[in-house]
């Protein structure tokens, strides 16, 4: 590759859904390459929360050097601004060092403000945000994300029910201009391209991924997840920290506290992974640049990179002049 003839860093993007072995995947890409990988999944960038957030096992952060992982406490804040501030500075040391670069994740957030900047809307209005958060204190996050359904289908189709942050911000948003969020995104653009991008999608049957799925967290359990949870709750963690209120981390504090049972634990994590999975495949979706590849079909992915790292001219010039 020509280095000099390149404008712009090239990123190697691995998505999809959780569940779906992007991280495997990655190493393996990463590794043939010679590259590094920067996590791109909102919950790996919290320390002590290992098995629920299915982080790389010390082995294959071994094999090849990963970025954005245990970078603050679980009390700590973290965004995508915080996100892209930090992996700009790695991308440009990466690209100093003409290392080849994959970002690996499934928080389409990220990797959106990564490649493009970060959509931030009209100004907050302290009132209309003060009534909804009043509305939540009275009624519950059902009733606020029942009420984003009624508003902004199109935003309560991408927002987990339980994030209460982001209904809010959505249904602010709808209030102030009259438009869905997910329009206002969509009309942005992001179109701004900092960085040339391969995007690779992992493609499977949702079957087998609602089977992966539960296969994996019956190995979190038998690995000490449960565990895992109960020292979060006894170094001082709860639900008022928002990666507590994460798949699996609720479950299990409802049952470490006597909530539910054990068994309604695993059922409602299973549940409710499978429909952030869900979520997450109608994010991707909407994203026409994603070259989508069976996840166990190394050889087609392999040629793609190939191909992307050695190509002269920029690969997203035609799609955003």
């Amino acid at each position: 590759m020509n280095q000099a003839t390149i404008s712009r860093p090239r990123l190697i993007l691995i998505l999809g859904p959780t569940g779906v072995g992007k991280t495997a995947t990655a190493v393996k890409l990463a590794g043939a390459q010679g590259g590094e990988i920067i996590n791109a999944d909102s919950m790996q960038i919290y320390r002590y929360m290992d098995i629920g957030t299915a982080k790389p096992t010390p082995e294959e952060r071994t094999e090849v050097k990963h970025h954005l992982i245990d970078c603050c406490d679980p009390c700590e804040p973290f965004n995508a601004s915080l996100f892209i501030e930090k992996a700009h500075g790695i991308i440009a040391e990466l690209s100093g060092a003409r290392k080849p670069i994959f970002v690996v994740g499934g928080t389409g957030l990220y990797i959106k403000a990564l490649l493009c900047g970060l959509f931030d809307g009209p100004a907050s209005d302290e009132a209309i945000r003060s009534f909804y958060k009043e509305q939540l204190k009275q009624h519950g996050k059902t009733y606020l994300y029942d009420l984003l359904k009624e508003k902004d289908p199109r935003a309560a189709n991408l927002i987990n029910s339980n994030d209460a942050s982001r209904i809010i911000r959505a249904l602010e948003v709808i209030d102030l201009s009259g438009e869905s969020i997910v329009g206002m995104q969509e009309n942005h653009g992001f179109r701004e391209r900092r960085y040339d991008a391969l995007k690779i999608g992992l493609s499977i049957e949702r079957e087998e991924l609602y089977r992966r799925i539960d296969e994996r967290t019956d190995r979190m359990i038998a690995d000490g997840f449960c565990e895992e949870v109960r020292r979060l709750i006894c170094m001082g963690y709860s639900e008022v920290h928002k990666p507590m209120r994460s798949l699996g981390y609720k479950h299990f504090s409802h049952y470490l506290t006597g909530e539910c049972t054990m068994e309604e634990a695993v059922r409602l994590m299973k549940r409710d992974t499978r429909n952030y999975a869900k979520r997450q495949m109608t994010w991707f979706s909407a994203d026409k640049e994603i070259e989508w590849v069976h996840y166990q079909d190394m050889e087609i992915m392999e040629k793609k990179i190939d191909a992307f790292l050695n190509n002269e001219n920029s690969p997203n010039d035609a799609q955003h002049p």
